[in-house]
């Protein structure tokens, strides 16, 4: 491997480690193949990263699943080659579907629960007005992010302004006793 596709392959490793959605050597792989004008076979993978070709193969199921690499045939080879993902838009849409969103829907779902469960506690009405509060006005931005991440995956405007007007409740509240 040369040394510019060596930096350019360790730098994506190194981001990719600190993705919360990839490993370094699946960042590697993807680097490495984005780099190649031909499909690669495990075999070369294996040999230009100086991994074992087990270990690889264990690795390019991750970045195949994310849609980053995928799996072609080679004229004349009975073996899997891999090329890299070169639509970027339709990788990101992939990411932020299936990981952020599922993240922003997990906090709905805790903020429903959290509700339901405060209006059943014994708490004083001070503190069940103040919990409520902070629980919708989390509910409404993650409810917004929500929409916001829906519009990107589907390749349709959204605001970002519309964030900053979410404002804590007993924030605006001050506001106005002012």
């Amino acid at each position: 491997m040369d040394r510019g596709t060596a930096i350019f392959v360790d730098g994506i490793g190194a981001a990719a480690a600190t993705s919360g959605i990839l490993n370094q050597l699946h960042g590697r792989i993807v680097a490495l193949l984005y780099l190649q004008p031909k499909p690669l076979s495990l075999d070369d993978i294996a040999a230009e990263l100086e991994q074992s070709k087990s270990n690889i193969s264990v690795q390019i199921r991750g970045v195949v699943e994310w849609h980053l690499v995928r799996r072609v045939a080679v004229g004349g080879s009975r073996k899997d080659h891999y090329q890299a993902a070169t639509d970027f838009w339709r990788v990101m849409q992939e990411i932020f579907e299936r990981r952020y969103r599922f993240n922003v829907r997990q906090v709905l779902v805790a903020v429903d629960e959290s509700l339901r469960a405060s209006e059943s506690t014994t708490a004083a009405a001070d503190r069940r007005a103040f919990v409520a509060t902070r629980i919708e006005t989390l509910r409404t931005f993650f409810s917004l992010l929500d929409s916001s991440l829906a519009a990107f995956t589907q390749g349709k405007p959204f605001s970002a302004e519309e964030f900053k007007n979410v404002t804590p409740l007993e924030t605006a509240r001050a506001r106005r006793t002012r």
